[in-house]
């Protein structure tokens, strides 16, 4: 255990998140989506909520405030996710804000996902609970 880490961010995933440069993505994705298919770099948390897990990295990742949508979800065909108001939540507590979270069809994800720093792997049960985080900058 470390003092102010969230004993969540494995060694390995603290690593990932250090090695990730301005404007690397790292994606945490549902316990369906094919993440040792796409994943250069893959981190596992079994049953973990996707939302936890956003809440634990985000507690060290900055999000890029270069851009308008630092966030991006896997689009469902049948409405708003459920876990959307859960990313939205977790989104604007780590930014101080609201963060403008763009909706991605599935095939244009899974293309995204594949590019991605970094993937993690979540046990996370509800459909289309996939985020996309780009990495900003710690300003002084």
């Amino acid at each position: 255990m470390l003092k102010s880490i969230d004993p969540l961010l494995t060694g390995g995933l603290l690593a990932i998140l250090r090695d990730m440069g301005h404007g690397d993505e790292i994606v945490l994705t549902d316990a369906n989506f094919p993440a040792a298919t796409v994943a250069q770099r893959l981190v596992r948390l079994p049953g973990i909520g996707a939302d936890r897990a956003a809440e634990a990295i985000l507690s060290l990742l900055p999000l890029d405030d270069f851009v308008d949508q630092p966030a991006a979800a896997m689009a469902s065909p049948d409405g708003r996710p459920e876990i959307y108001d859960d990313f939205d939540r977790v989104l604007a507590a780590a930014h101080g804000a609201p963060v403008s979270m763009q909706e991605i069809d599935r095939f244009a994800f899974y293309d995204r996902a594949k590019t991605a720093y970094a993937v993690v792997a979540t046990g996370e049960r509800r459909l289309y609970a996939n985020l996309i985080l780009k990495k900003g900058v710690i300003r002084t």
